[in-house]
């Protein structure tokens, strides 16, 4: 089968496409047959190999020295099962389904076997397997830290990155819950994050929203940026208000998370957004734009 391969750590042209055997099911796995998969901003890091100093070794100890220890990147993928072991009874063959497969990694790829209890679950109905993927990074990482931050209806949550993968997840998931949402991005986006359900959009080009007079019951930092870039944000919460960043601690989604996104999906209240698409044999190119740190929602691939 393709896949494409990462044995070292670098910049997106240490990518390599590559002929490797089809993994064949053990007794509780699932061979999935990958339709679209995406280029997330962890693929890009995991990648680079460049993570914080302090992060380093422990990224190191975990994913492998020189590089990746397994070198078949990509978190997300949506696709068809194509068999299942013999002691599977959640899955049957030919089901459409998406999935997470966190630091399993092995999206970049025709085909892929997953434990059949995984971060896996059917497909949404009514998008197309290009759109799946494009729902459990953001969706599902989004989803962790609202809740995380303790997200309820009736608070005004503020979104800071809110035209990324994240950030145009949280944006819809915080309207879900019933939250007044503001998102903060460029002025190229503002009209995107909009359409999205934010019933108010800050321009970071041209306004410092920290020195607006709104306070905010939640900020969502959906970006990531240094402790020292932080301080300001936590000056625009209320006095009891809650700051989460994406960097604060380790997500940990469930299959019943991703359930819950599937339903969101079909009733409409969660929208993929989707910048560029590029055929497997463009995931090169693929990781430059999203190494750029301008993507629009996601950048997904086919296959």
């Amino acid at each position: 089968m393709k896949a494409i391969i990462c044995t070292r750590y670098g910049p997106p042209e240490v990518l390599r496409l590559h002929e490797v055997a089809q993994p064949v099911p053990h007794a509780r796995e699932v061979l999935i047959r990958i339709c679209a998969t995406a280029v997330t901003a962890s693929d890009g890091i995991v990648r680079s190999g460049k993570v914080n100093p302090a992060l380093w070794l422990p990224m190191r100890l975990s994913l492998g020295f020189t590089g990746p220890r397994q070198p078949i990147l990509g978190m997300v993928l949506s696709g068809e099962i194509e068999a299942t072991g013999k002691d599977v009874r959640r899955f049957e063959t030919g089901a459409a389904v998406y999935a997470f497969t966190l630091l399993r990694f092995g999206a970049y790829a025709e085909y892929i076997c997953l434990p059949e209890e995984s971060v896996i679950a059917p497909k949404p109905a009514n998008i197309t397997h290009e759109e799946a993927a494009a729902i459990p990074y953001g969706g599902l990482l989004a989803l962790y830290f609202l809740r995380k931050g303790s997200i309820q209806s009736g608070q005004n949550v503020l979104i800071y990155g809110a035209s990324g993968a994240n950030g145009t997840a949280a944006v819809q998931l915080a309207k879900h819950f019933g939250a007044q949402v503001t998102g903060v991005c460029s002025t190229r986006n503002l009209e995107l994050v909009k359409a999205l359900g934010a019933a108010a959009v800050v321009d970071y080009t041209r306004e410092d929203f920290t020195r607006r007079s709104e306070r905010y019951d939640f900020i969502f930092d959906a970006v990531g940026r240094k402790k020292s870039a932080q301080v300001p944000f936590r000056q625009a919460l209320a006095p009891s208000g809650k700051f989460i960043s994406v960097d604060d601690g380790r997500p940990t989604p469930q299959r019943a998370d991703l359930v819950l996104l599937t339903g969101l999906v079909e009733a409409g209240q969660l929208k993929p957004v989707i910048d560029r698409v590029y055929p497997l044999e463009q995931i090169v190119e693929a990781h430059r734009y999203v190494d750029t740190g301008h993507k629009q929602g996601n950048v997904v691939i086919t296959l």
